[in-house]
């Protein structure tokens, strides 16, 4: 396994400064979140398709291992955007990407066209597809989680153990997808709370690990932090770093 760190970690920089304020944290490997809002847009991308490959192909110290297209599957220009950065992806050698689930709700069925219709793209530029767990989505639940991967020949499982730990009196069993994970984001949290410092909330990192390493998991684990009130957050991304690496 290997340690890595979200860019949406570092917010409001440009990408190349993000890169560097992680490779001086100590990393060695980045996940590329895109979204709207983010530092790097999908409009961003597209427009400069070239500069951002030449950026991420001429980084020392750090290369990227995944990117996170973290845009609402139903925006107007989704599968536009999505087939973009697949071609961007292989250009740069990333392997992973990871997309959001539809929202609770969503027809089964149609979800599953949906994602077929990703993955399928995705095949084609050497790209596996991660749909990440998550709360108040079809993700919710690891048995839907595992039948979305059955019908869906190919796709892979982002694992946020967050969302199976906040808002929950006991944290929710996901055994049964660890086979199907591809790559995993990480922050410490609380049922009540979804990140907290470092060692104040519950997620059994070790234990993860463990359950990871007997599955033959050999992905990122990459560390996905907000800023929280009156605390450094570079300090957070360091000491998060340290814990992560002192288990593998």
């Amino acid at each position: 396994m290997i340690v890595a760190a979200s860019t949406a970690c570092i917010p409001d920089s440009a990408p190349h400064e993000v890169f560097e304020r992680l490779a001086d944290l100590e990393f060695m490997n980045a996940e590329i979140s895109v979204c709207n809002e983010g530092a790097i847009t999908p409009s961003d991308i597209a427009g400069r398709f070239d500069v951002y490959v030449q950026i991420c192909r001429s980084l020392r110290r750090l290369s990227p291992v995944s990117i996170f297209y973290e845009i609402d599957p139903t925006a107007p220009d989704y599968l536009d955007n999505f087939k973009m950065l697949c071609e961007f992806a292989k250009a740069i050698k990333v392997v992973v990407m990871t997309v959001r689930s539809s929202v609770v709700g969503t027809p089964y069925n149609e979800e599953v066209e949906r994602l077929r219709e990703l993955v399928r793209f995705a095949v084609s530029n050497g790209v596996l597809v991660g749909l990440l767990t998550e709360a108040g989505h079809l993700t919710e639940t690891p048995s839907t989680v595992g039948s979305l991967c059955k019908s869906v020949k190919g796709l892979g499982v982002t694992l946020d153990p967050s969302h199976y730990i906040f808002n929950h009196t006991k944290p929710i069993d996901y055994d049964m997808i660890l086979g199907q994970v591809c790559h995993v984001r990480l922050r410490d949290t609380t049922p009540t709370q979804f990140q907290v410092r470092i060692g104040q909330g519950v997620l059994e990192f070790g234990r993860l690990v463990i359950q990871l390493n007997k599955v033959n998991y050999r992905r990122a684990l990459c560390i996905d932090l907000a800023e929280l009130p009156d605390i450094d957050p570079m300090a957070e991304l360091r000491k998060m770093r340290l814990l992560v690496e002192s288990l593998l």
